[in-house]
């Protein structure tokens, strides 16, 4: 498309549905990258049942507990309550507090926010993302 003609209106317009495209995309990208983890894991199951296997004995392997300071163990020192954000758009992205997930450093450059600036980073929470306590 020749954009030489447009006028600053009809660029904006152009950019701002090229932007709601792209997190469209991005929505169904995830979408489809949860769809698709049940197929990944039933393909595992598979492999290791068809090798004699059982799940337990090669899960184990891959993915072996931690002895000390595991989670199931670990008592709660504090009994503190952290505020849980909750993206509106994907309810499985949460941010509780600490290092910023991609997910978010993402949506807050998407909506013109600087993820390194504390303020920015207040003001999209506070704008963008859904509180919920507890």
């Amino acid at each position: 498309m020749d954009y030489t003609d447009l006028s600053v209106e009809e660029i904006q317009r152009q950019l701002e549905e090229a932007e709601s495209r792209k997190a469209e995309l991005r929505r169904m990208l995830e979408v489809r990258r949860e769809e698709r983890k049940d197929e990944v894991v039933q393909q595992v199951k598979d492999l290791i049942i068809n090798n004699g296997y059982e799940l337990d004995e090669i899960i184990s392997m891959i993915a072996p507990r931690r002895r000390r300071g595991s989670v199931g163990s670990r008592k709660l020192v504090s009994s503190r309550q952290y505020k849980r954000y909750v993206d509106p758009d994907n309810s499985e992205n949460v941010y509780v507090r600490g290092v910023l997930p991609g997910w978010m450093k993402q949506k807050m450059r998407d909506q013109g926010y600087d993820p390194s600036s504390k303020d920015d980073r207040e003001a999209f929470k506070a704008n963008s993302l859904r509180l919920v306590e507890g």
